[in-house]
């Protein structure tokens, strides 16, 4: 199937341009392009032959080996095989878990502050927490980038 190069994109944000079965860093630019680097391929999570529809909510990108490898597989049974629990986040949820984190950790750490070291505390305790939470990763845990 031909897809426009906005069905392209917006296949590829929805995991912020990660492989949706092993997490590997794509580029949007290689899209079929085999042998390159980031090459991908628009890849069915629920394969057409099991009954999977080529609707936009069951497309995902995939690197190039992980969607030929895949089969026929569903994408929750082979990514089970890679080690990744789920899927790569897209930027949006990133940026939504991102936020939710930042304000935890600022409330949190303020109150920390604040009953160690009294107003000076709740505010070096805010800033604190700001800090670490925008330098949170919500996906850290989900897989390693390649060298």
């Amino acid at each position: 199937m031909g897809y426009s190069n906005r069905q392209l994109d917006d296949i590829y944000d929805k995991t912020d341009g990660r492989c949706h079965l092993c997490g590997k860093k794509l580029a949007i630019s290689n899209y079929g392009i085999i042998g390159t680097r980031g090459a991908w391929e628009v890849e069915h999570s629920v394969p057409r032959a099991r009954g999977g529809s080529s609707h936009l909510n069951n497309l995902y990108p995939a690197c190039i080996p992980c969607n030929r490898e895949k089969g026929t597989r569903s994408s929750r049974t082979h990514r089970k095989y890679s080690a990744i629990r789920r899927a790569p986040m897209s930027a949006k949820r990133k940026t939504r878990e991102r936020r939710k984190v930042t304000a935890w950790s600022t409330v949190l750490l303020s109150l920390g502050g604040a009953a160690i070291g009294g107003g000076r505390g709740f505010l070096v305790g805010g800033l604190v927490g700001y800090g670490l939470g925008r330098l949170h990763d919500p996906e850290a845990t989900l897989y390693w980038e390649e060298s």
